[in-house]
């Protein structure tokens, strides 16, 4: 369990997080709790389920609050028009990186590109980029602090 270990633990992690943060938008009848209960977590490292279980209930608990960061920033489009994998990231990028701090901001936006190139359209690493780094530079949340 190095450190060097770390970053593909906590990729395996987001992968999770942002499959269940994606059905969780899509099934607005399925709470949080059920979701993570369905999931296989058992064959994953333990480390990997922790995160990912935070990352889902940080997305959950900042739902409304990044809903309205996106509602400032996204002008003439609206949430529910985009892409729902790209809508995933953006929110796990900024629940993880703006509003929890688990991680600096570039490394939450490099992650959100990342993951959209393995599950969005081949758009989408260009869009959830673009949409973060607009967030980021207006909201004065870049990697200069902390």
């Amino acid at each position: 369990m190095g450190k060097d270990t770390l970053p593909q633990r906590r990729r395996r992690a987001r992968e999770i997080a942002l499959q269940l943060i994606y059905e969780l938008d899509l099934r607005e009848d399925l709470a949080p709790a059920d979701a993570l209960e369905m999931y296989p977590f058992d064959a994953e490292e333990p480390d990997v389920a922790e995160y990912a279980k935070s990352l889902v209930w940080a997305a959950s608990r900042w739902a409304g609050e990044v809903d309205e960061i996106l509602r400032e920033h996204i002008v003439g489009w609206r949430t529910e028009r985009m892409v729902a994998v790209d809508r995933a990231a953006i929110r796990m990028a900024l629940c993880e990186g703006v509003l929890e701090h688990a991680v600096p901001v570039a490394v939450a936006i490099s992650e959100a590109v990342e993951l959209t190139k393995m599950f969005g359209t081949m758009e989408s690493s260009k869009f959830v980029n673009g949409v973060l780094g607009r967030i980021v530079r207006s909201e004065g949340d870049g990697t200069d602090d902390e």
